[in-house]
């Protein structure tokens, strides 16, 4: 049976890929929180990431390790970049899913003026790969 987006949501860490103009992959394994049928991540608004986005906002997940090893085949998704007033939120969710450790990344996060330097990331199935 094929690995679905709901699927992926579900591990600890998620192997996120943009992909460049010339189309090569850009795998980061990055912390997710489900909201609904999405996931939430935060990340530098000046990232690479934020960049490949803006671009082209197709991306694939995969379950990964820590470390980035893919665990799982890749489902296709599209990434949107939240509006800056909804950073407090995704952190918020960050917190909730990864307890004691989600909570002490969004404190030391926010004291390096992660509010003011970070964005939220929204990540959804693509059509017809629920």
């Amino acid at each position: 049976m094929a690995i679905t987006f709901a699927d992926v949501a579900k591990s600890k860490y998620i192997l996120l890929t943009t992909f460049t103009k010339d189309g090569r992959p850009k795998p980061t394994a990055i912390w997710a929180a489900p909201k609904g049928d999405r996931l939430l991540v935060i990340t530098e608004e000046n990232s690479w990431k934020v960049k490949r986005i803006r671009n082209t906002p197709r991306v694939t997940v995969a379950a990964c390790d820590a470390r980035g090893n893919p665990k799982s085949e890749a489902v296709e998704a599209h990434a949107e970049i939240l509006d800056k007033s909804r950073t407090g939120e995704v952190y918020d969710a960050i917190g909730s899913r990864y307890g004691l450790m989600g909570k002490a990344f969004n404190l030391f996060s926010k004291l390096r003026r992660g509010m003011e330097r970070n964005i939220g990331l929204e990540l959804r199935a693509a059509e017809g790969t629920a």
